[in-house]
């Protein structure tokens, strides 16, 4: 049997936030947003290990107390630049505790949101997938096209386009060896650098409020989200 592992990329900066702190040590009330992140990754009965990736100079982790994850949570101070080298350098110190043919969930560490039963429907849309997937809704908005200036250049027609979410499921060496090709390195998520490779994950359908914090507004949103499921 096939396990589940968590790996959650947490070394950016966060600059679009325009704060002082990187986004994912933003509070929500007491608790930074990587917290809610991680909390049903690690606490979910189906996971193993979740593994976060740090930058190497992280010096706000160890700030906090994460102490009721026990050995379900490993911190790994190996981040890169961009998300794909976090999450590359992840799985490769995570080689040693996984088989290739486990799988991955890939989340953001900016997406506080994210609920158990959300990870069940992953999991079981994808255990039996030859390729694994990712959560996604379809995109229910108009898309205008800009022409660089703020102006609309065009609508785009939005049939069939779905807007991914986080996790992304995948195989643990089907997803090392895409992300080590040459043209993922500017993968903007691991769905993307598997489809590089030529292959098709499966979109699973998502949640509207497993938004991912992206700008201040997105914070006082995510609060409202979980106001009155945590304490």
């Amino acid at each position: 049997m096939a396990g589940y592992f968590g790996l959650v990329p947490a070394a950016g900066s966060g600059a679009r936030m325009g704060e002082a702190l990187p986004k994912q040590y933003l509070s929500i009330g007491a608790r930074p947003l990587l917290w809610y992140a991680l909390r049903h990754l690690c606490t979910h009965r189906s996971l193993g290990r979740t593994f976060v990736v740090l930058h190497p100079q992280d010096q706000l982790f160890g700030r906090y107390d994460w102490s009721e994850f026990g050995g379900a949570l490993v911190p790994l101070f190996c981040g890169g630049a961009t998300r794909a080298e976090s999450v590359t350098r992840g799985l490769e110190r995570m080689r040693a505790e996984v088989q290739a043919e486990d799988w991955v969930l890939v989340h953001d560490a900016a997406r506080p949101c994210l609920t158990p039963e959300l990870v069940d429907r992953l999991i079981t849309d994808l255990a039996q997938d030859e390729t694994g997937g990712l959560l996604a809704i379809p995109v229910a908005d108009t898309l205008k096209r800009e022409d660089g200036e703020r102006r609309v250049l065009r609508t785009e027609p939005r049939d069939q386009l779905w807007q991914a979410q986080t996790p992304q499921m995948f195989r643990f060496a089907a997803l090392l060896g895409a992300l080590q090709a040459g043209d993922a390195a500017g993968a903007s998520d691991e769905a993307s650098a598997m489809e590089l490779l030529g292959h098709r994950p499966r979109l699973v359908m998502g949640s509207a409020a497993n938004l991912k914090v992206t700008y201040s507004d997105d914070l006082a949103l995510a609060e409202l989200i979980l106001k009155g499921e945590v304490q």
